[in-house]
């Protein structure tokens, strides 16, 4: 199983995919921050769909990381696409029966894949955190936003949690990648599909019925990545729920791609 881990995290350090992917974190995660900050007094909002994030609630403890958890949704984008490509690829490339030669079991080849792309995410979120929260202390002053209650106590203990829930969410939307993958066993489609859903598809249910946003996988997942507070006062679920609902959507969907994984052919 480490074998295959290790063999993977080679595939993940490719310039083209590992530079790449961390360029576009760096620079969203400066974007959603910074966006807080520059559009604090805008009438249009400052921050995801419209909503006004202004100096009381950013003076806050949770003031410093409000960047960070706007952009755990789109960090789980990324790592959906990159799970979906990494797993897919292996049918498109026929690159599956040579690994079976080498490690007949299937499911330690998956759970090897699965360790590579978590640390491959966390790096992800490390940088994200990093950026986000540089950004929002640079920017603050110019804003006028006190900063003094962000690296107290409560203000490490929210850094701590918003890191936590960040993972949840990225590593959910990852393994729903996981599971396209496996499904459709082809890069294109799985990517296409997943982010068709979540950027289009659940946008458009949510507008046509609201109370959907309580029950779409990645509404529920994107509420886990802004936290108790905020998934409440804005997708309209408690954190609770979502991170029950998202849970169940995950768990299950993994549950059906791992039993076909075992038992279909290797070819696509």
């Amino acid at each position: 199983m480490w074998n295959v881990a290790f063999a993977e995290l080679r595939k993940l350090r490719r310039p083209s995919l590992f530079f790449g992917t961390m360029g576009a974190v760096v620079f969203f995660s400066a974007l959603f921050s910074a966006l807080l900050f520059l559009l604090i007094d805008s009438p249009q909002g400052n921050s995801d769909r419209g909503r006004m994030v202004g100096r009381p609630i950013l003076s806050l403890a949770t003031g410093g990381v409000q960047g960070f958890s706007s952009v755990g949704g789109f960090l789980g984008i990324i790592a959906l696409c990159v799970f979906a490509a990494q797993t897919a690829q292996e049918y498109t490339y026929g690159t599956l029966r040579n690994l079976l030669v080498r490690q007949p079991g299937r499911l330690r080849i998956l759970l090897g894949k699965l360790i590579a792309m978590k640390i491959f995410a966390l790096v992800m979120i490390v940088l994200s955190a990093v950026v986000s929260i540089s950004t929002s202390v640079i920017l603050a002053p110019g804003a006028k936003v006190p900063t003094d209650l962000w690296f107290n106590a409560d203000g490490r203990h929210a850094i701590f949690t918003t890191f936590i829930n960040v993972i949840i969410s990225v590593i959910g939307f990852g393994i729903i990648g996981m599971v396209l993958g496996l499904l459709l066993r082809s890069p294109i489609s799985a990517i296409s599909l997943g982010v068709l859903w979540l950027l289009i598809v659940e946008n458009l249910l949510i507008a046509v019925k609201s109370s959907l946003q309580s029950w779409l996988p990645g509404a529920q997942l994107s509420a886990i990545a802004t936290g108790a507070e905020s998934a409440r006062n804005v997708a309209g679920v408690t954190y609770t729920h979502a991170l029950v609902v998202g849970g169940i959507y995950v768990a299950i969907g993994a549950a059906v791609a791992s039993f076909l994984f075992v038992r279909r052919d290797v070819a696509n």
